[in-house]
């Protein structure tokens, strides 16, 4: 019996030690439902913004620390015909930049907001482009340093043959530092240019894939650069090894003036994934710092599978985050995904990496807090069943080396909706938080987080104490240390979460 009330003492006692979360809700909109498009602008002078888009109208809600509403604004400065906006975010003001279209010219605007939506600015035009009349309209982009000193708009367009990309570079007044334009051959079929970042400094990295052929996979790389003190850029051919890649993925390294290149390998092509190839470019002297190729052993594949041949364990991995240490290692993120359409082929990673809708290939850059809710899929009769699976997870050293590896577990599916699927990640008390779905009916995120030296912990999971809400963890976006916010749906309407741990 004294064993018994020790064991409930002790029991007790840790309970009292485990990390708890809050969480807190923001009231629902009742326009908030189909067809919404949302950004998490983020924290500014200890107010939460968000921008929601729902047909031709726009708007930014500001919520307290209780995730009260504060104000609604309604923008009735933004047009009609405006598909595309962006925002960088500073502690007191913001800028929101937007493109919209009128007759066959695209205008690019820019204003200068406060927390209180007041327009510290009149909008202003800073670019415009004449297209003709069955081109896209989709040709501006914009990134930001880091530190958000640098802000890079630039636009591409490929006609006859040619890629033509304009880059104006701003400083933190958005005043403009230069304009430069570059034009090359480009071949639609077997090129592809992507992962454009900037750097602290303010230079324009971007890499360009080739393939030998229509159908082949990448055989090609290169990385280019672009100095804020420089007209012509610089490509950088990256040593293969006469294998092939794809998902190529590119992390700014500002601490040790460095570019990390990540992607995964073959080696042969339209084969299976043999490992990953990493490549760490040193800026100061213009070369190759470290590179390596990881192959994946079976220990590995058995862990990281669902089922089938460990020689196709890996195969629908994707990679989806590159976090960076101090030292100048990182750990690097990749998910196993696929979706099966009723009355298709089965699944092809080609095609999906190389289809133009894929969101982080082609020209038009993908920011991944911009997020839409749809509640259900009214566009296509065929029902697509989308699996996001197992979570693998590898610490690389500063030479390339791997560390060591994890796989989290994870079985997620969902029918022509993939809102409340996928993972986020938060990087708290020298963790990274890994939270997720496992169950969307019971309405439970799980929150499991990795230590530096590779150790899982489970932590306490994320539940309302409301039934009701429907939690979209990949949407997620941290405003601060141990802050996330999270959309959530709750009654088919949105609302927000905040996350305190």
């Amino acid at each position: 019996m004294n064993r018994v009330y020790l064991f409930l003492i002790l029991f007790t006692m840790y309970s009292l030690t485990l990390p708890a979360q809050t969480l807190k809700f923001s009231d629902f909109d009742r326009e908030d439902t189909r067809d919404i498009n949302f950004d998490i602008i983020g924290r500014l002078n200890n107010k939460i913004l968000v921008y929601k888009n729902v047909r031709w109208k726009h708007k930014i809600c500001v919520y307290d620390n209780e995730m009260n509403t504060l104000k609604t604004e309604n923008l009735d400065f933004v047009p009609e015909k405006t598909f595309n906006v962006d925002f960088v975010a500073y502690p007191d003001f913001f800028y929101m930049i937007y493109q919209y279209q009128k007759r066959n010219t695209l205008h690019c605007m820019v204003v200068k907001m406060n927390d209180k939506l007041e327009q510290m600015s009149e909008p202003v035009e800073v670019d415009t482009t004449r297209i003709p009349v069955m081109a896209s309209n989709k040709i501006y982009s914009l990134v930001h340093s880091e530190d958000r000193q640098q802000i890079m708009l630039f636009k591409i367009q490929t006609r006859y043959q040619k890629f033509d990309m304009v880059t104006l570079l701003f400083d933190k007044d958005f005043k403009l530092v230069n304009k430069r334009r570059h034009v090359t051959d480009f071949n639609e079929r077997r090129e592809n240019y992507d992962n454009f970042s900037l750097t602290n400094d303010g230079t324009f990295f971007y890499s360009h894939e080739m393939q030998s052929g229509n159908r082949d996979y990448t055989s090609m790389l290169e990385l280019v650069s672009l100095p804020a003190s420089q007209n012509e850029p610089v490509s950088q051919k990256i040593d293969l090894q006469e294998k092939y890649i794809d998902d190529v993925h590119l992390k700014i390294d500002n601490l040790n003036n460095r570019c990390i290149i990540n992607t995964f390998y073959y080696k042969k092509n339209r084969g299976s994934i043999e490992g990953l190839f990493t490549c760490i470019w040193d800026k100061e002297k213009a070369g190759v710092f470290a590179s390596s190729f990881t192959e994946f052993g079976d220990s590995l594949r058995d862990e990281a599978k669902r089922s089938g041949m460990l020689r196709f364990a890996l195969d629908n991995f994707f990679i989806r985050q590159v976090i960076v240490k101090k030292d100048g290692g990182f750990i690097l993120t990749a998910e196993d995904y696929t979706s099966d359409t009723r009355g298709s082929n089965t699944w092809n990673r080609y095609d999906y990496l190389y289809n133009p809708a894929y969101p982080s290939t082609g020209y038009y850059y993908y920011n991944p807090y911009m997020g839409s809710y749809r509640p259900y899929n009214s566009f296509n009769n065929q029902s697509t069943r989308y699996y996001c699976e197992n979570i693998l997870v590898l610490s690389i050293s500063k030479d390339g080396k791997p560390d060591w590896n994890k796989v989290i577990q994870k079985s997620q599916f969902a029918d022509d909706d993939e809102n409340f699927l996928s993972f986020s990640t938060m990087i708290f008390s020298g963790e990274i938080h890994f939270l997720f779905n496992n169950d969307r009916k019971n309405q439970i995120v799980t929150d499991q987080s990795i230590s530096p030296g590779g150790i899982i912990k489970r932590n306490p999971t994320l539940k309302s104490q409301q039934k009701g809400y429907e939690f979209m963890p990949a949407l997620s976006k941290q405003i601060g240390a141990g802050q996330l916010i999270i959309p959530c749906a709750y009654r088919s309407n949105l609302c927000f979460a905040k996350v305190e741990f």
